[in-house]
């Protein structure tokens, strides 16, 4: 049966009724016809009204592709490579240019990126990953198992010095297939994983380059990943040195395109170049400013995302070079005698977490009471070394131990760095234990300095110092008693076979709460030896803008791990109906 459409569009349609409605009008008095189109009026928005909240009712918003967000960043990348990244400026660009084979959630899980899948064998020391298919660089060419064992082999080379070859030293690297590559360890690691969330270099592009020019290759600066984003532009100044990246959303990226389109890297000098520019919104988000103008900034309405970084600061005693401190009763006093609620409060604008133990926390309960005066702390410290025999000098104002054959006094030095919090701290520090009774000398290092000659050496009497201690919890390099000496990270040379048994065999577990047993069995042993004085675990400090929907910061280990979940952010938005989403 044939439709005639033309037809129907000639046909004249009418409103039963109608006519009938229109000659009733016509009958209204002036009065009546104006109170019939005010009431009808009224009837008509009441219904259009309705009509939107039904619609409403059964939208959504979604997020759509598109924006752009403009980052400050403080300092000048040199190298955008996963295996020579150093500075946080490299490691933020390469963190959004690279992506490794498993990529960290901000929930602190490892989910699949490059690969589809892997395999652990029984013992703990075989893993098996399976790549993903039609993966690519951005340059277009295909990732495959050469890729990745290429990378991690020159991770190995000792030449090469990269800051992750201690992750891959002693793993045995097979290529299987295109598809499929193996590794095998000397003996089980549970945080093994970790290593793998790696960036894979493209073999194509660095294969012909020796260990000596590896460091001096465009690609450092132009460098081509697999990551959310690639590089659109790079923007150099006078020197030579970049001041700009312009980066593109991915559309090939294993785990989606990112929502946000552009992204803009704009680096500067010094912090207050920085929050000048955040000011003047030639940025809109930036992560590197001190708490006190984080806490500005907060206070005149921007938006400041935090997360709890795995990093613990404290003063540590080394008991080889001053023996005072082999006396418990002594590190016992130290340590009473801080307030450390009021450090947090004064040194990070509340941005922190006081701690009482190795294991960065957001809250310790172990603190005790935040109304606590700084003074009852000093009289709990002062009836510790009283009653251990100690007893102040009264011209000196020093507390003094009469032993045998020599006296004893509490007197003492400080090394620390010269970063602003650093050494804020160590001057409230250098304070409170003077109130104490204690003879404090504080030595201000540079960083480099502090490095080279103090802590490698291990000449320090004290070090007021912060330990990164990372996602994966692994306490081993920083209390082992087989980590004292360099390059070892034990830097209160801390010795107790019972904590280096339990340290032994937490990193073996891969049960994570039977693992976090063990760490917390061993945290007990470091409080009750008391070889440092904790003080506080910093926050992350993110300024973003308002704009931003979707970002969750969770566990962060450095700071480009804020980019974690990128890809999930998003700035535009769009309604649809919900049996549409």
């Amino acid at each position: 049966m044939k439709i005639d459409f033309s037809s129907i569009l000639r046909k004249r349609f009418h409103l039963p009724h109608a006519e009938t409605t229109r000659k009733a009008v016509h009958s209204f008095s002036l009065t009546e016809r104006v109170v019939f189109w005010v009431l009808f009026a009224i009837f008509a928005l009441s219904a259009l009204i309705m009509l939107v909240k039904v619609n409403n009712h059964f939208l959504v918003s979604v997020p759509v592709k598109g924006g752009e967000l403009t980052e400050g960043i403080l300092g000048s990348p040199r190298f955008v490579n996963p295996l020579l990244a150093i500075s946080d400026a490299d490691r933020d660009v390469t963190a959004l240019v690279y992506s490794g084979l498993l990529r960290a959630t901000p929930n602190g899980e490892l989910v699949p990126d490059l690969a589809d899948r892997y395999e652990i064998s029984e013992d703990g020391l075989t893993y098996t990953f399976f790549l993903k298919e039609d993966i690519r660089f951005h340059d277009g060419t295909a990732l495959t198992a050469d890729d990745v064992e290429f990378t991690l082999t020159k991770a190995q080379e000792p030449n090469l010095k990269s800051p992750r070859r201690a992750n891959w030293e002693g793993v045995t690297i097979e290529k299987i297939s295109d598809k499929e590559i193996r590794f095998i360890l000397k003996q089980p690691y549970a945080p093994f994983l970790e290593n793998v969330t790696l960036g894979i270099l493209p073999k194509h592009i660095w294969k012909n380059a020796t260990v000596d020019e590896f460091a001096f290759s465009e690609y450092n600066i132009l460098a081509i990943g697999s990551g959310p984003y690639k590089i659109r532009d790079v923007n150099r100044n006078s020197a030579g040195l970049p001041n700009e990246y312009v980066l593109r959303a991915n559309s090939s990226f294993a785990l989606g395109e990112p929502y946000i389109g552009t992204l803009r890297l704009k680096f500067y000098g010094n912090e207050a170049s920085l929050a000048e520019a955040l000011e003047s919104a030639d940025v809109e988000s930036v992560n590197s400013l001190s708490a006190a103008l984080v806490k500005e900034f907060e206070n005149n309405g921007r938006r400041v995302e935090t997360a709890v970084l795995p990093r613990v600061f404290g003063v540590f005693f080394n008991q080889n070079e001053a023996t005072l401190f082999t006396n418990k009763e002594v590190r016992m006093a130290l340590n009473e005698a801080i307030d450390k609620n009021t450090l947090v409060k004064n040194i990070l604008s509340g941005y922190g977490s006081a701690i009482d133990g190795p294991i960065p926390r957001e809250a310790d309960p172990s603190i005790g009471d935040l109304a606590t005066s700084s003074e009852a702390f000093i009289l709990k410290a002062q009836a510790t070394l009283e009653n251990a025999g100690w007893k102040k000098n009264e011209e000196t104002g020093v507390y003094e131990k009469k032993g045998k054959s020599s006296t004893m006094i509490l007197a003492f030095s400080i090394a620390t760095g010269d970063a602003p919090e650093l050494k804020h701290s160590a001057a409230i520090i250098e304070e409170t234990w003077e109130k104490l009774g204690a003879s404090v000398d504080v030595e201000i290092y540079e960083t480099g300095d502090l490095n080279q000659s103090v802590i490698r050496p291990r000449k320090y009497s004290s070090l007021l110092f912060g330990e990164i201690i990372g996602r994966n919890m692994d306490l081993f390099p920083f209390w082992h008693s087989s980590q004292r000496n360099d390059p070892g990270l034990n830097i209160a040379l801390y010795v107790n076979n019972s904590a280096d048994k339990l340290l032994e065999q937490a990193r073996t577990i891969t049960d994570t709460d039977e693992r976090n047993a063990k760490y917390s069995e061993f945290e007990e042993k470091i409080k009750e030896d008391t070889p440092a004085v904790f003080l506080y675990s910093p926050s992350f400090l993110y300024i973003v803008p308002k704009k931003i929907e979707n970002l969750r910061l969770g566990g962060l280990t450095v700071p480009s791990d804020r980019f974690l979940g990128i890809h999930t952010w998003y700035i535009e938005t769009s309604k649809v109906w919900k049996i549409f989403n």
